[in-house]
């Protein structure tokens, strides 16, 4: 028997995040308290760190931190399983420094025969509401170009530029590891077509953002589909690669790199304690101010600071609030229901 219309079921409505890193992580903890979406979310795979760069370097697997820290998110045992998987061996001689996370990851992956899949048997293990997408499963390293000509090697030199001055970035491409190009992952490419909301960010721009819109394919596919593309803008700039942005510096950058239009910036606007804003500035690091919005893009404007532990972090419930109000404004059709509360947080999972 058929069913009347109004007795059908509404699909959930598809959510895509593209970024890496602790941002992502804020992000994703968010979404996974909000009923009635689907959740996938795209990942950068240049980090290059701590365990992660030497897993990376000694066993040529393909760097599982920030994938870590998606599973971490998406997991409602994200709270217990966290502080196992951050624990680093200090006895063995070959493990000392690995954190378990990432060595179990590692295993899982070798032992299946793939990335991908040893993603999702960890995944399986802690309930993961969603997907976690790797953007490409080809091995690359993240060179940055600087406006004096200079290049930089490797995301985590790039995320900690030695001394008090540093030309700025002009560039970002990939160098492939073993092969002649660098692809994307196929399911990425399913997941942006069936997209009813992209978000990018937040995240580091030029470590964590950009290096998943170089992958060969994904712009491409971002072009050829009309779904709504947000991007939440970072609270604080990043010394090295944002020195001096506002919001609108951040839409630019990323508009010229995908050369699409965005739809609107996601930007929080509560200023932090000038005790904290004083300690991240011997970081050289500053609050992100709004500045002159770019031409046709539309600006969110909302509280989104979240301090505890004095770190200047984007609230994850807070996000989850914003993303509520976008899939009603956009009238996305689909069963949302709000969402719980609880803290989260993320230590650095290299």
């Amino acid at each position: 028997m058929t069913e009347k219309p109004s007795q059908k079921r509404k699909r959930p409505v598809h959510v895509v995040t593209i970024g890496g890193g602790s941002g992502q992580y804020a992000l994703l903890s968010g979404l996974r308290k909000i009923e009635g979406i689907r959740i996938s979310a795209i990942v950068s795979m240049m980090d290059s760190g701590g365990s992660t760069g030497r897993l990376r370097d000694e066993l040529g697997t393909l760097p599982p931190g920030d994938i870590l820290k998606c599973i971490l998110a998406l997991s409602p045992y994200q709270e217990t399983v966290r502080a196992i998987f951050q624990k680093r061996f200090s006895k063995d001689r070959r493990l000392k420094g690995h954190n378990a996370g990432n060595m179990l990851l590692t295993m899982l992956s070798r032992y299946t025969g793939s990335f991908p899949a040893g993603v999702q048997a960890l995944a399986e293990i802690l309930d993961v509401r969603g997907s976690i997408l790797p953007v490409t499963i080809d091995r690359a390293t993240l060179v940055a170009e600087l406006t004096d000509g200079s290049r930089i090697f490797g995301e985590s030199a790039i995320d900690m530029p030695r001394g008090h001055q540093r030309e700025t970035i002009r560039d970002v491409y990939l160098v492939p590891h073993h092969s002649d190009r660098i692809r994307v992952f196929p399911p990425v490419l399913e997941a942006i077509d069936s997209a009813d909301l992209i978000i990018m960010g937040p995240g580091d721009l030029f470590t964590s953002i950009i290096p998943n819109l170089i992958v060969p394919g994904l712009c491409e596919k971002l072009r050829t589909v009309k779904t709504p593309l947000y991007h939440v803008v970072n609270i604080m700039t990043k010394y090295g690669e944002t020195n001096h942005f506002q919001a609108c510096d951040f839409i630019a950058t990323l508009e010229n790199f995908t050369r699409c239009k965005i739809t609107a910036a996601i930007v929080n606007t509560k200023r932090p304690d000038n005790h904290l804003l004083a300690l991240y500035r011997q970081q050289k690091s500053d609050f992100v101010e709004i500045g002159l919005p770019e031409a046709g893009c539309q600006m969110i404007l909302e509280d989104l600071l979240e301090t505890s532990g004095g770190i200047i972090r984007h609230d994850p419930n807070k996000l989850a609030g914003v993303i509520l109000k976008i899939i009603a404004e956009l009238n996305i059709r689909g069963s949302i229901t709000d969402f719980s509360s609880d803290p989260t947080g993320i230590d650095d999972l290299r």
